[in-house]
């Protein structure tokens, strides 16, 4: 079975949901193909050979035209220097500046950065501390490998959540070592004992930032702390993890082969090495399953 469009990241989802020792909700993870914006189950299942074929063509997923380039994970060039969607405070959500009169879509804004988002603690390759926006739960987890995560805050804004995050991250990781990840499962962490201790270690300085964001009339900018979550953890499609990690490139080799061993995160872990879907959003692909 071939199938040929432009890729995106992958569609992960959660099946066989259940609630062990009333503390955690578990589920197994499963994915679908995104091309051309279209949903596709796998054309191939663990254990089978796969081929990924590069055309040489990438499309702007934003303006729909031809570039010779991907940026920002899919855009031509202009769209990278003018969507909101390409500024730089969407990697350090901290920096957003609309409060200044300086961003570049209002209407993104309203749409994306003062909606709800979810300060959490997750579990990749170690304990980490990330935002995600309140829609977003699960698919951030799933994208980023998690093996555990935690919701910890509820916030109104997505630069009081890059506050939030900042301030945790003097204490807690906030990158994932993606090496690590596809190497084998990460050591089970209690994320809600860490929660606790981070959130009476961090009172004074959360209550510091309450009393900032709560000036700001136009949004409400509350911070709701989460009590009562349970822990996620989640079982990815993987039969072995490679020994040592070969990263395979459509830009030097446009077509790869290999047999199918796993998928975590947006990666695909074949025998031969492994290849980050995401990474080649805009990317014409042909994929098949033998």
């Amino acid at each position: 079975m071939e199938l040929q469009g432009i890729c995106h990241k992958m569609r992960a989802g959660l099946t066989d949901i259940s609630v062990t020792d009333h503390q955690t909700h578990k589920a197994n993870v499963e994915y679908k193909l995104i091309l051309d914006q279209s949903e596709f189950d796998l054309p191939f299942a663990l254990g089978q050979e796969v081929e990924i074929e590069w055309t040489g063509k990438i499309y702007c997923i934003s303006c729909g035209n031809k570039t010779n380039k991907s940026f920002s994970q899919g855009h031509c060039f202009k769209c990278f220097k003018t969507k909101a969607s390409c500024d730089m405070c969407i990697m350090k959500p901290e920096t957003c500046h609309y409060h200044l009169g300086t961003c570049r879509e209002d209407s993104f804004a309203h749409d994306v950065c003062f909606q709800p988002h979810i300060v959490y603690l997750a579990n990749s390759s170690a304990l980490k501390v990330g935002i995600t926006r309140l829609g977003q739960m699960p698919t951030r987890w799933l994208d980023q490998g998690a093996t555990q995560a935690l919701p910890i805050m509820k916030v109104g804004s997505r630069r009081l959540s890059g506050q939030l995050e900042t301030m945790f991250g003097t204490q807690v990781a906030d990158k994932t070592d993606w090496r690590k990840l596809l190497k084998g499962e990460a050591e089970p962490l209690n994320l809600v004992e860490i929660k606790n201790q981070l959130i009476e270690e961090f009172a004074p300085k959360i209550q510091s930032i309450r009393d900032e964001f709560s000036q700001n009339l136009e949004f409400n900018e509350n911070i709701e702390l989460l009590d009562n979550e349970l822990a996620r953890e989640f079982i990815y499609p993987v039969e072995q993890y490679p020994e040592k990690i070969k990263s395979h490139n459509l830009d030097k080799t446009p077509t790869i082969r290999g047999k199918l061993q796993g998928i975590k995160g947006q990666y695909l872990i074949l025998d031969t090495g492994v290849i980050n879907i995401r990474k080649y959003t805009g990317y014409e692909i042909k994929i098949r399953g033998e």
